[in-house]
């Protein structure tokens, strides 16, 4: 696995990216609340960091996250997603 050339990212994320949002797509479509799709999905990226990551890096990961949401750059997905329960 090989970082971007600003050495942010594995070249892999796009296709992880994928598998994701076709995984999300599949549980919406089976009726599972959105909630859940995002609890279960929260709670296996934890259980991966926590697996393969030192407490710092996850903090660090999940600082970056809380800094999205604060600075406002989840806005978008929002605008741009359809509406589902619990999405407003």
């Amino acid at each position: 696995m090989q970082l971007d050339p600003q050495g942010m990212a594995p070249e892999d994320l796009s296709h992880a990216g994928s598998v994701v949002d076709k995984a999300i797509e599949y549980m919406i479509e089976q009726k599972i609340a959105p909630i859940s799709v995002a609890s279960a999905l929260l709670g296996g990226a934890l259980g991966l960091m926590a697996r393969s990551m030192k407490d710092q890096a996850i903090a660090n990961v999940l600082r970056s996250a809380l800094h999205s949401v604060e600075s406002g750059e989840l806005d978008e997905l929002r605008q741009s997603a359809p509406p589902t329960a619990g999405n407003g």
